[in-house]
């Protein structure tokens, strides 16, 4: 399963997505980076929310959400 969240994310990196996570709490941003436990999600900061990801406030608006969690990714 981590390798189907893996490759989705992978696939959508650079585009605007959605991403419901298995806590079902909804992200939308821009995919900047995957690796083999995370996918980083560049935020709008006007839109953002405060949820179980990880959030590094000196980072640019960078939420780093574990592909454990991810449910569903949909390009928007």
């Amino acid at each position: 399963m981590i390798e189907n969240a893996y490759h989705n994310c992978m696939r959508c990196m650079n585009c605007r997505v959605r991403i419901l996570t298995t806590e079902g709490h909804t992200h939308e941003g821009t995919i900047v980076k995957v690796d083999n436990c995370h996918v980083y999600l560049k935020v709008d900061c006007k839109r953002r929310v405060h949820t179980s990801g990880l959030f590094n406030p000196y980072a640019g608006d960078i939420l780093t959400l574990s592909l454990f969690t991810l449910l569903a990714i949909a390009l928007i």
